[in-house]
């Protein structure tokens, strides 16, 4: 009998395939509405500290004939954006039976460990935190980028005990070395990729606007290469792959490079919840067919670490690549 259940960051999902944080995860009704379609695992929509303290922002700017009130109103538009994510957990995990990971992007220290505390009472399953600053100064230093890191998931994992996994960027440097760092200093999964607001151009308007919200599947090699270099290079680590991934045979290419479970987004925006099902049916059709009977008989098979030529992952092929073109 064909088993596709597989263990990401200590939970123990009925299959990899994991809804990741989105507009699409903001309503229990809907989250309920993926489990039953398939889902093994829902990574809620983020809280952001940042959203928070613009809407705080916004309703001073309104207000600012009462700049009595300021402290009041900073208090009251965070206490009430945090009372409803708490309130879409216990929903949420009133619904539904598999995992129920919470996700919050912050960019002050003390910020993390008042959400993680209060995200944990709530009932979330784990946590995902997204750390990511986009650095554009002179006298930018890598270490004091690796340092806030450190920081980050050592509060944290000393106020939860709940898995705790963190969403990198590609973008962040050496990621094998931030991965390792991560995983010794205790974090329990890493996920490859997040994706951010892409910008664009209009060249009639002179005016900045968003680029193409959804990932494709040009995406996706960024995304295999780092699961497998560091799901092979960096040890203990548990790997979600993230980004690029549109349908059942991306998630066997990701669980190829190592990954232990894979975060869909785009292609439920654009196909719905059904899509989940079809995904895992065809994935099961293909491990029948090659004659695998559980996901741990191939997870990895061809990561950085279990391939004759760990150098195909590298960069250094490039060159290769257009040698032989005409």
């Amino acid at each position: 009998m064909i088993n596709i259940e597989t263990q990401y960051a200590g939970l123990k999902l009925r299959n990899p395939l994991i809804v990741a944080s989105s507009g699409l995860t903001n309503s229990a009704e809907r989250n309920k509405e993926f489990e039953k379609a398939g889902a093994g695992a829902i990574v809620l929509k983020s809280l952001f500290e940042e959203q928070i303290e613009l809407q705080s922002n916004q309703l001073m700017q309104e207000s600012q004939d009462y700049p009595e009130a300021a402290d009041y109103i900073s208090g009251y538009v965070k206490a009430n954006q945090i009372s409803n994510y708490l309130e879409l957990i216990r929903k949420t995990k009133s619904l539904c039976t598999i995992p129920i990971i919470a996700s919050i992007n912050c960019y002050k220290a003390d910020a993390w460990t008042d959400f993680a505390a209060q995200i944990e009472e709530a009932g979330a399953d784990a946590l995902e935190l997204n750390v990511y600053f986009l650095e554009t100064g002179f006298d930018y230093k890598w270490e004091a980028m690796r340092d806030m890191y450190v920081n980050i998931i050592r509060k944290v994992k000393q106020t939860v005990k709940i898995p705790v996994m963190v969403k990198l960027s590609k973008m962040v440097g050496n990621i094998p070395a931030i991965a390792n760092t991560l995983t010794v200093n205790g974090a329990d999964g890493l996920v490859l990729f997040n994706r951010f607001y892409q910008p664009d151009i209009d060249i009639n308007t002179m005016q900045i606007v968003s680029g193409n919200v959804f990932s494709s599947h040009s995406d996706l090699s960024d995304t295999l290469r780092w699961t497998a270099i560091v799901s092979g290079k960096v040890r203990d680590v548990s790997v979600a792959s993230c980004t690029g991934i549109q349908d059942w045979e991306d998630v066997i290419k990701c669980l190829l490079a190592g990954a232990d479970a894979v975060e869909m987004c785009s292609s439920l925006y654009t196909h719905g919840p059904s899509i989940i099902s079809q995904i895992l049916t065809c994935v099961e059709e293909w491990m029948n067919q090659t004659k695998y009977q559980s996901i741990s008989e191939f997870k990895g098979k061809l990561s950085y670490a279990n391939i004759p030529d760990p150098a195909l992952y590298e960069r250094s092929q490039f060159m290769k690549y257009f040698s032989n073109r005409d």
